[in-house]
């Protein structure tokens, strides 16, 4: 891990408690000196999975591990694994945030590396995706460090039992309804490892690449927009990258859109993808993010995040819409008009009925509330 750092503690351990996790907690715990917190979700699909989170803490604390259970309650349906991913990591992070870590251990390993790389080989994804998961990736609320990504499952399965350490097994991880567990019934996935280290060098040349560019057509907003030159944009393979980037971000999408989708948005010049809309050189969100509780801290539409001193009282925040945001035009010229509609509102609550949270106005002002953050859920435009 020695590697990854300097870290700031405490180290933010996930765990599931399976032996990759489980071995990465014990490992960082006393690589740390002690100074790490496990933090195991408890994703309430399966009778028995409060029991067992509960028993991964137990253990951990006998070891003396710090250990916290998080509690997810998702419904069943289409699309579970993706969503409890999803659901998984914005609890991981949070988490880590509220316990003043900005370091997030992740435990995958030399195998898990193998299955991603096929996986988006199988869709069709380039350099950036081929080069499997990142040892260290940003999000907005902690760095994502992943230190065992060459480590044979094998090893880490030796460490628990030498530590005395018991894994729990998810049967969801030898589901055959499930894709990557009918992959994991492959014997040699890790050969494919081999060619990551080359589209691992093309990436960061991509990147580069990207942020040089970005620099001469570029102007990005914290109001969750951007102008982007199309000169100065070009056609070539470093503007569908860029573009791609920025869909992401302004879109509040973890992921960027496929690759032959950006280069149609490119040739056209305008129109809309990812949640995000290209027009008269504007790339904004569109308007109608969701309705949630004003709660302190939380991530609206995939791309703010809202301030933590919210009252309780708040209501509820959804898009500013285009009625409020005519009403508001003339105090924010340098925003075109969906992106000021798509802006985070308050809704209901006291004083704060229909005032856009991220703009610091008078009435904001005065109502002592900060302004919320653009901090997309996919991290920035490269790294």
């Amino acid at each position: 891990m020695a590697p990854l750092g300097p870290f700031v503690f405490p180290i933010a351990i996930a765990c599931s408690g399976g032996p990759d996790s489980l071995a990465l907690t014990w490992l960082a715990h006393r690589w740390a000196g002690g100074r790490a917190i496990a933090f195991i979700v408890d994703h309430g699909l399966r009778d028995e999975s409060a029991d067992e989170a509960a028993g991964v803490a137990a253990q951990l604390s006998a070891h003396g591990i710090a250990a916290r259970v998080l509690t997810l309650r998702l419904p069943g349906g289409a699309g579970l694994q993706a969503r409890a991913r999803a659901a998984r990591r914005a609890a991981l992070l949070e988490a880590s945030h509220m316990a003043g870590a900005v370091h997030l251990l992740l435990g995958h390993h030399a195998r898990d590396q193998a299955e991603t790389i096929i996986f988006r080989a199988l869709r069709g994804s380039g350099a950036r995706g081929l080069a499997g998961m990142a040892p260290l990736s940003v999000a907005a609320e902690a760095l994502l460090l992943r230190p065992l990504l060459d480590m044979p499952a094998s090893r880490l399965a030796a460490t628990c039992a030498a530590a005395g350490l018991r894994p729990v097994t998810d049967p969801s991880n030898t589901d055959p309804r499930f894709a990557r567990a009918r992959l994991r019934q492959v014997d040699g996935l890790e050969a494919v490892l081999a060619a990551a280290p080359a589209f691992a060098a093309r990436r960061e040349r991509e990147e580069a690449a990207v942020l040089a560019r970005a620099v001469t057509c570029l102007r990005l907003l914290p109001e969750g927009c951007a102008f982007l030159d199309r000169p100065s944009l070009g056609r070539d393979a470093t503007a569908r990258a860029l573009l791609a980037a920025l869909v992401r971000m302004v879109g509040g999408r973890p992921h960027a859109p496929a690759a032959a989708a950006v280069a149609r948005l490119l040739a056209a010049g305008q129109g809309s993808l990812g949640g995000a809309v290209w027009r008269a050189g504007w790339l904004a969100r569109e308007v109608g993010g969701p309705s949630i509780p004003a709660q302190p801290g939380a991530l609206w539409d995939g791309r703010f995040r809202l301030p933590r001193d919210m009252p309780a009282e708040a209501g509820q925040v959804a898009a500013l819409g285009a009625a409020a945001a005519a009403r508001l035009r003339a105090r924010h010229r340098h925003l075109p008009s969906l992106a000021l509609a798509a802006l985070p509102a308050m809704r209901g609550g006291d004083a704060m009925l229909a005032k856009a949270a991220h703009l610091p106005y008078r009435e904001t002002l005065r109502a002592g509330l900060s302004a919320a953050r653009f901090m997309p859920i996919g991290g920035p435009l490269a790294g």
